[in-house]
């Protein structure tokens, strides 16, 4: 619907310049009356100058045509996706939706296949972490380049890894949420940070709080068991067989033994990597999400994770916006006639007084 106001384009200065000119039209009347006898003006120059300086208040006070417009706005969802992939992350101790017991990362892959279907209209980006956190690809509404990434992870290499760091991917998470929440301010962000949630190294943690300003929703996701298995030497993301062993520094500092598994050096023994649920669940708390431990019963396709997936949907909503069309060139048009007038009225007496 079409409607008039006033809109100063000058503001508050437009205004009282408004005020100004409608006194003085005021007072060219108020003149005009009281020397009516002893003056030449006619009244219909008296009727000129008022006009004149009333249409210039007009005009200061901008009359505007207020036009409503529905737009459509698309409500995207954005989906980060970060995998632990730290030589823990190769401890065959897990579950995913069946009694069979298959690596951790294995579990962390049919778990980001399961997140990519949950989400059908959204984009993904998704990190590894390990020794460091890396993006591995953009944000892309493309899953089957998630799907073939997932296919492709593997855990780091034993030789490389320096103890699991649970904020390795922080700063990256932080410049990569802040970069899509600047550019689309109205998406839907959703995390879900996959790991067994060791803590292996001798710093201590950052929290993820630093995360939560950029997210809708978050998920922590355990991946392994409390009990834990033993930690197999990695070559160049291949866990090692009894005959490839390895003198290479391990998870946390260990040593490799010749069977193939990681030696703890306080006990000479084979070290054993247990899934930590109270580090996933105060991650979880620090981004304001849920903390989810996907086993033989539970998996991502079904849960809190699928219920939250519908609340992120990719939408459709109608805003209606208010556009205002300043209209002044009419009144410039009376006033142009007018000052014209008077400036024909000026010569005439001026010649009628030669």
């Amino acid at each position: 619907m079409n409607g008039f106001t006033l809109s100063p384009a000058l503001g508050w200065f437009g205004v009282a310049l408004a005020m100004a000119m409608f006194a003085l039209g005021a007072a060219v009347v108020a003149v005009h009356v009281r020397r009516r006898a002893s003056s030449d003006e006619t009244t219909a120059a008296c009727v000129r100058r008022a006009l004149l300086c009333l249409t210039v208040a007009l005009m200061l006070l901008t009359p505007s045509v207020v036009t409503s417009t529905d737009s459509r706005a698309v409500n995207a969802t954005d989906v980060v996706v970060a995998v632990d992939v730290t030589g823990s992350m190769a401890v065959a101790d897990a579950h995913y939706g069946s009694d069979e017991t298959i690596g951790r990362l294995d579990a962390a892959k049919d778990a980001v296949r399961d997140i990519t279907a949950l989400y059908p209209d959204a984009s993904f980006m998704v990190l590894r972490f390990g020794a460091t956190g890396s993006v591995d690809v953009p944000l892309t509404p493309d899953t089957h380049a998630i799907g073939t990434w997932a296919d492709t992870l593997a855990p780091e290499a034993t030789s490389v890894s320096s103890g699991s760091s649970l904020d390795a991917p922080l700063d990256r998470l932080l410049l990569s949420l802040k970069d899509l929440r600047e550019e689309r301010p109205d998406d839907a962000i959703v995390l879900y940070l996959i790991t067994d949630g060791e803590q292996t190294s001798t710093g201590e943690r950052r929290s993820f709080s630093t995360l939560r300003r950029y997210l809708d929703d978050g998920f922590v996701i355990g991946v392994g068991s409390t009990e834990g298995g033993r930690i197999p030497v990695v070559r160049d993301g291949v866990a090692s067989d009894g005959s490839d062993g390895s003198d290479g520094s391990s998870d946390g500092g260990a040593q490799a033994d010749g069977d193939g598994w990681v030696i703890d050096p306080d006990t000479g023994e084979p070290g054993v990597s247990r899934m930590d649920e109270a580090t996933l669940g105060a991650i979880a708390d620090e981004i304001s999400g849920t903390y989810l431990h996907v086993d033989a019963a539970t998996t991502m396709a079904d849960g809190r994770s699928a219920e939250a997936s519908r609340r992120w949907q990719v939408t459709s909503t109608v805003k209606r916006r208010e556009r205002t069309t300043p209209v002044v060139w009419p009144l410039a048009a009376v006033v142009l006639v007018l000052a014209a007038w008077e400036a024909g009225a000026w010569i005439v007496m001026s010649r009628r007084l030669l």
